[in-house]
């Protein structure tokens, strides 16, 4: 990866993380998990509004590292609108880029969340940066057990 190319994808996770999107309790949200990561600390609560198969709206509250904050940002935006068939693809491809699963050149199918690539070149900050996925993914499987990434 370029120098460029990494000091972008940097200034991407300072910026969410500093300014994260979405971040309040959703009023009117149909599904509501917790998750914890104990290894750095990060707290999350993901709200879902599901409505006909789709995600009307989707938000999160919780405190975290920058990666962690920054993660549950970007997925907030990249996901309403999305089906939940889609949005299951996309934590399964997020999931691969970060474990390095899928090579970084796949990354750019990923629109923004491309910026994580490098993450796996650092262990402990995958469950950072998959945290608010994995919180995700139980809301999307109705499971309304806290989460936990050990």
């Amino acid at each position: 990866m370029s120098t460029e190319l990494r000091d972008l994808y940097q200034q991407v996770i300072v910026d969410h993380s500093k300014r994260p999107r979405n971040q309040h309790p959703l009023e009117g949200a149909n599904r509501k998990v917790e998750g914890y990561n104990p290894l750095c600390g990060d707290k999350i609560t993901m709200y879902l509004k599901i409505e006909d198969g789709v995600i009307a709206d989707i938000s999160f509250e919780g405190s975290g590292c920058a990666i962690s904050t920054a993660s549950a940002s970007l997925l907030t935006e990249s996901l309403k609108g999305k089906t939940l068939e889609g949005a299951e693809a996309l934590f399964e491809s997020f999931h691969n880029l970060v474990t390095g699963l899928e090579p970084a050149g796949e990354a750019p199918k990923l629109g923004k969340l491309a910026v994580f690539s490098g993450v796996c070149d650092y262990p402990t900050r995958i469950k950072c940066a998959t945290l608010a996925w994995h919180t995700l993914h139980a809301a999307l499987s109705s499971e309304g057990e806290k989460v936990s990434t050990e």
